[in-house]
Parts: C-alpha cells; structure tokens; sequence
C-alpha cells in the first residue's frame, strides 16, 4: 500500500512541475505588442546598418550589406522565437544563422581568385552543410526525447494504475473473511484507499 502512495505522489510532484514549467514558459512569451515594437527596433537596425552600408564601394559594400541582411533576419527569427517559442521557432533560428554566416563567407570570398577562392567557396559551402546537418540532428533528437518522455509518462502512469488495481484486489479479497458491517466497512475503506467508486 505504500508503494501505491508513493507512486501516487510521485506522480502528484511530477503534475506540479510540468504546471510550473508550462506556467514559466507563458511568462516568457511576450505580447504581440512587445513583439511588434521590437520588430520595429529590428527594422530600424536594419535602415541604419544599410545607410551605413551606402558609403562602401564594392565587394566591401557586398560584405556589409549581406552582414546586415543576415543580421535582420537572425534578429527576426529570434524575436519570433522568444514571441512563440517552440522547437520549429528555434530550428529556424539555427538555419537564419547558418544562411546569414554562408552568405558573408560568399561574399568574402569574392575578394579572393583561383585556387584559393574555390577553398574559400568550399569551406563557406562545407560549414553551411554542417550547421545544416546539426541544425536537423538537433531537431530529430528533440522529437525523439518528447516521444520517449510521453511513452515513459505513459508506462508510469500504466504501472501506478496496474499497482493500485492489484493492491485494491487484495484488500477487496481481505475483506472476503469478514461479515457484516465489518465488512461493508472494510470495503468501502478500501474503495477510499484506492480511489475506487
């Protein structure tokens, strides 16, 4: 009977978490005119980083104006992540940043030629597969640890309920050497001990 109370109230504890957890999460989203403000700054950064871009010639203004652009978009998908978050919101995080640091090593590699362009253009290629490939290694183990959490929680929660029955049976069957109120009594104690109506 012990170990049922326990489970019971491990599995109370473990209710109180998921509340606390989901509850703290809520607070971290901002409102939707939060949101829009900093979507503002996020443009405004933008405007001025691109004004700044204006004074460059060349490949210089290239580099600067792609470092701009992938800032934008990085500081976008940030925002929405911290506006919704979830796993799609920062898998989209990762591929923004892994976009914006290929396209400035693109362009970086502009200011080379011959062979040492071509190393340059492969590595920029090379690093944007990796952070690609991490990027989608990452979001698959997510999805796996969900799926084995929920069949955990799952098999606990069968395990709690197949322990209660079998203590509940016993108790029932305890019950059996009694007569009368005695044993009225003891069986509706022992529907009360194990939740049972």
């Amino acid at each position: 009977m012990n170990n049922v109370k326990i489970s019971l109230i491990s599995a109370s504890i473990s209710m109180l978490v998921m509340t606390s957890v989901m509850a703290q999460t809520s607070v971290m989203m901002m409102t939707n005119a939060e949101h829009k403000s900093q979507k503002d700054l996020i443009s405004a950064d933008y405007k001025s980083a691109k004004d700044a871009c204006g004074s460059l010639a060349g490949n210089t203004k290239d580099i600067c104006m792609a470092e701009a652009t992938g800032a934008q978009k990085v500081a976008s998908a940030e925002l929405d992540s911290r506006h919704k978050p979830s796993r799609d919101s920062s898998y989209k995080v990762r591929v923004a940043q892994a976009d914006s640091n290929y396209k400035v090593a693109i362009e970086k590699c502009d200011d080379l030629a011959g062979n040492p362009k071509d190393v340059c253009v492969k590595e920029a290629k090379a690093a944007r597969i990796t952070a690609d490939a991490d990027s989608k290694a990452q979001r698959k183990t997510v999805d796996a640890r969900a799926v084995a959490t929920n069949k955990s929680n799952a098999a606990r929660s069968d395990a709690v309920v197949a322990k209660t029955n079998a203590n509940y049976a016993v108790a029932l069957e305890k019950c059996d050497l009694l007569a009368g109120d005695l044993k009225s009594r003891c069986v509706a104690d022992a529907k009360a001990m194990y939740g049972k109506s």
